[in-house]
């Protein structure tokens, strides 16, 4: 098997790279280098996502007729990992990753033109509205009631009264826009009988309270809707059918971004830090050996996901392995990170760091002094933000569930 990049995949390469020394700034490179969170804060994620689009990449995984590159898979690859190593920031993923794929595989037409493009040139900010207090993992047993009332044109139109609560919601603090999991009906199934909603989040009844990580950062927030009207024409699919497209939604969730070149990137940090302090067991260089193997079958499985997807398909049950082995071998890295940063990582410096949000009630001293480095910083916040990464986008026992049902299912 050749393995090479061909010269057109080289030539692709060095164009990558002539836009990031153009565009991509030192101030961006040094913020990223020093996120605590998965997130990026939303200001420096639009800045850089408004590069993008005026180069029209902001959506790689997009077809082309819908704002996408038309790029192969291998063109992907060399972009994200290009993108990776020269310490851009992610881009938010509600929008462009995760309801942007389902607009263009559920949407009317209508919806398409409408909302696509304004998520391309960050005009919406989107945030999730699945997870409920007693509904996470098991996402069918959801609450929220949109209620379907007919109306005139002149009092505008059908519409649904929804009212109840969603947990979790990332950066809903600062979107314009939700998309939701909303009860529509009481049917046989938990499954059904849900419906998938785009809900204004500025609309009256909408309220949105912080909820604080234990990293002390605002990133997620618990959201109320008190009798909010959401037009009819903002359902995606078919009423009581939102369970299909919510599944469709978590492929791409799970599934649809790449882990390995960003780990890639953490572990030449930590060889470098390592290095430069001297620091660093045997033990921890065996562990990091191991993680080092990992990441490189973790690359060959997402290739081969990513190939899938550019055929036109969905990344399927592959993401569920995906997301299981991205996640869990992002938390043993952090480990290891903190490991190495000792008894650094013990002071709470968030302004060495970059927060995925605000950190309400610190205060940062006036010479913006602080002890050991940014890296040692960001190394306690970082793990635990990343406890999460097992638990979010469904819990990994979940994936393991999904995983040994296909499994049943091919035996047979």
């Amino acid at each position: 098997m050749n393995l090479d990049w061909t010269p057109a995949d080289l030539a692709f390469r060095d164009e990558v790279r002539g836009f990031l020394t153009a565009e991509l700034t030192q101030e961006m490179r040094t913020a990223t280098a020093k996120m605590t969170s998965v997130y990026a804060p939303v200001a420096l994620s639009l800045a850089w996502q408004a590069k993008l689009h005026a180069r029209g990449w902001a959506a790689p995984d997009w077809p082309q007729e819908a704002g996408g590159t038309g790029w192969s898979p291998v063109q992907r690859y060399i972009f994200t990992r290009e993108l990776t190593e020269a310490g851009a920031p992610p881009l938010s993923p509600m929008g462009i990753g995760m309801c942007g794929p389902v607009l263009i595989g559920y949407g009317t037409a209508e919806q398409q033109a409408h909302w696509l493009p304004r998520m391309l040139n960050g005009d919406d900010l989107w945030c999730q509205g699945y997870s409920e207090t007693e509904s996470g993992s098991d996402l069918a047993s959801l609450r929220m009631k949109a209620v379907r009332v007919s109306a005139p044109a002149a009092d505008g139109g059908d519409h649904f009264v929804c009212t109840g609560h969603k947990l979790w919601t990332t950066h809903g603090h600062e979107a314009n826009m939700i998309f939701c999991l909303v009860r529509t009906a009481q049917l046989a199934k938990p499954q059904q009988g849900i419906t998938f909603l785009l809900i204004d989040m500025t609309a009256p009844g909408v309220s949105v309270r912080p909820i604080l990580s234990l990293s002390g950062e605002h990133i997620q927030n618990y959201i109320t809707f008190d009798e909010v009207r959401v037009p009819a024409a903002n359902v995606v699919g078919a009423v009581d059918d939102g369970w299909t497209v919510a599944k469709y939604l978590m492929e791409f969730e799970r599934g649809g971004s790449l882990y390995s070149p960003s780990m890639r990137t953490r572990v030449a940090r930590l060889h470098r830090f390592l290095a430069a302090e001297g620091a660093g067991t045997n033990g921890m260089t065996r562990r990091l050996s191991l993680i080092i193997a990992d990441i490189e079958a973790l690359d060959a499985f997402e290739l081969q996901s990513m190939s899938s997807l550019s055929l036109g398909g969905a990344p399927g049950v592959k993401a569920s392995m995906l997301k299981v082995l991205g996640t869990e071998l992002s938390q043993r890295l952090t480990e290891l990170e903190l490991e190495g940063a000792g008894p650094y990582a013990s002071a709470w410096q968030p302004h060495l760091t970059t927060p995925g949000g605000d950190v309400p009630g610190f205060d940062p001293p006036g010479d913006n002094s602080g002890v050991g480095s940014s890296y040692t910083a960001k190394a306690m916040p970082k793990y635990l933000n990343d406890r999460a990464g097992s638990i979010y986008a469904g819990s990994n026992e979940i994936q393991r569930g999904i995983l040994w049902q296909n499994l049943e299912r091919s035996a047979r």
